[in-house]
């Protein structure tokens, strides 16, 4: 029986799949002009199951030789000396498992001292004996240390120029998770690096995985209910494309933990968005290697200088700029209507918990008790009484979380979101909307069937309280409630704690917004 994948490469014989070769146009038709470019797509988006795919589908389409290497074991390499010795007995070693002919001349009898040539030497050579044209797609790529990776290159292109005077590699496909241009950020300033010829000129197109469609995700669930009669029901489906936007690891993983982990692998049992909901906490909580790899691109500063200001709502770096295709080429950010938001609302929970996560374990020891039904009246939550809380807590330790993070402008909004925290611990849900360029962060509490609409803004200069009460009450009509809080932090050094901690009720177009100053 097929399952849903979420370690490694699919096949189809195992594995629940969408189709790879629908998911990315206009390849084959690059390589039959001779090109070499580059496929990337963030991590476990399903490259290498499409590169397996193609390479199959190129041998046995009788036009070329396909060859997939995967340079991940070259990454640590420092000296080009030794990576490019090791890029060319991998290739060796590969083909030593393929259907190529003559694959036991391939570097027979190779110059390894020769460095600087023997991949484009081996290359030419081993393309003479050939009848076809050879293919090979390079997957991690991208991993190469900077010496290594000017030496491949620098080889590629001149056998990429030598064409057609003598043989050479038909196409060359460069597969990471980075666009040409951060390869180029790495090595740069060019006249140090690269000298006057730039190896990265024979690029002529760079492609990106798309994530999964709606309805592909739709297609994906119905093999496993053909297979096994399980069903999913709609909300379920619309409950993981809204979560995940269709980025392929998450799309599988929520289904094999609803299915194996929460179900037991009942097929008897249909999956509901009751059970969706689960199977994503669930996920959140265990921070599989998946997102823990993700998570740990949060220390890189470049990373940073982006997801900082989405937080606080501000956009302070252009969309052009290296830092932020970076993060976007990385899976982290998407842009929807011009504005900068999270991926999808999975990673925007998980960048939240990891970043808040300090603040998180210092507010559960006995230093700080809490018992959720102090915030609970009338079987409604009293956010005063937990505002009034929080002013306490910020005045008490806000400069000491301020100092422990690298993320210190966004410092406010990740302590408040970790007291927050507390309120999902003991039963409740929030809703968080981040995005650049809005100047806030909107969260929404939700206990039982109550909403508490909350924004949270940095003054800066006397605009702050207008803007703010109209972009509170927009929110509140968002979820269809009269009443919301706006949480301002007060920076300003020379404004004494007294005057920055107060709480007032204003009202605007019949809701009422209590302002909380911090």
């Amino acid at each position: 029986m097929r399952y849903f994948n979420i370690a490694g490469p699919c096949n189809s014989a195992e594995h629940y799949m969408i189709e790879p070769s629908n998911r990315l146009h206009g390849v084959e038709q690059l390589i039959d002009q001779k090109q070499y470019f580059v496929i990337y797509a963030a991590r476990q988006s399903g490259k290498t199951t499409y590169l397996k795919d193609l390479t199959r589908r190129l041998n046995a389409g009788g036009k070329y030789y396909a060859l997939y290497c995967s340079l991940e074991g070259v990454q640590s390499i420092t000296d080009p000396e030794r990576g490019i010795t090791e890029i060319v007995k991998k290739i060796k070693s590969l083909l030593r498992f393929s259907n190529i002919p003559n694959k036991t001349e391939f570097a027979e009898d190779a110059d390894y001292d020769n460095f600087s040539n023997v991949l484009n030497t081996e290359l030419t050579l081993f393309c003479m004996l050939l009848d076809k044209p050879l293919v090979i797609f390079f997957d991690e790529a991208d991993c190469l240390s900077e010496g290594t990776l000017i030496s491949f290159l620098r080889q590629l292109r001149d056998g990429y120029n030598s064409r057609p005077d003598q043989a050479f590699v038909h196409s060359v496909i460069l597969v990471g998770m980075r666009n040409i241009r951060d390869y180029k950020a790495r090595i740069r300033p060019d006249s140090e690096s690269l000298g006057s010829t730039s190896p990265f000129n024979i690029i002529t197109e760079a492609f990106t995985l798309k994530n999964f469609t709606e309805e592909e995700i739709a297609q994906l669930y119905r093999q496993h209910t053909d297979e096994t009669g399980q069903i999913f029901e709609d909300a379920a489906v619309e409950l993981v494309w809204e979560q995940t936007r269709g980025q392929p690891w998450l799309v599988n993983a929520v289904a094999r933990e609803a299915i194996v982990k929460l179900l037991q692998s009942d097929y008897t049992e249909p999956v509901t968005a009751e059970l969706v909901s689960e199977a994503i906490q669930n996920i959140i909580l265990n921070r599989p290697t998946h997102i823990d790899s993700l998570l740990e691109r949060l220390k890189e500063e470049r990373v940073r200088r982006i997801i900082e200001p989405m937080i606080l709502g501000e956009e302070s770096y252009s969309k052009e700029s290296e830092d932020f295709l970076y993060v976007k080429d990385l899976g982290l950010i998407r842009v929807v209507d011009s504005l900068v938001v999270p991926a999808n609302p999975i990673y925007a929970e998980v960048i939240v918990r990891k970043l808040s996560s300090d603040a998180q374990e210092s507010l559960n020891n006995p230093k700080y008790p809490y018992k959720m039904p102090r915030y609970l009246k009338d079987g409604r939550m009293d956010v005063d009484y937990l505002m009034r809380d929080f002013q306490q807590f910020w005045h008490a330790n806000g400069e000491i979380w301020t100092e422990r993070t690298d993320y210190r402008e966004a410092a406010p909004h990740l302590v408040m979101m970790a007291f927050l925290q507390r309120v999902v611990n003991g039963g409740g849900r929030i809703i968080r909307e981040m995005s650049s360029g809005t100047g806030r962060l909107d969260l929404c509490l939700i206990y039982g069937e109550q909403k508490y609409p909350i924004e949270l803004k940095i003054r800066y200069g006397d605009k702050y309280l207008k803007e703010g009460l109209e972009q509170t009450a927009r929110y509140m009509d968002l979820h269809c409630c009269n009443e919301g809080w706006m949480v301002v932090f007060d920076r300003r050094s020379t404004v004494v704690w007294e005057d920055k901690l107060y709480m007032k009720k204003e009202t605007i177009d019949g809701k009422t917004i209590t302002i909380v100053g911090v």
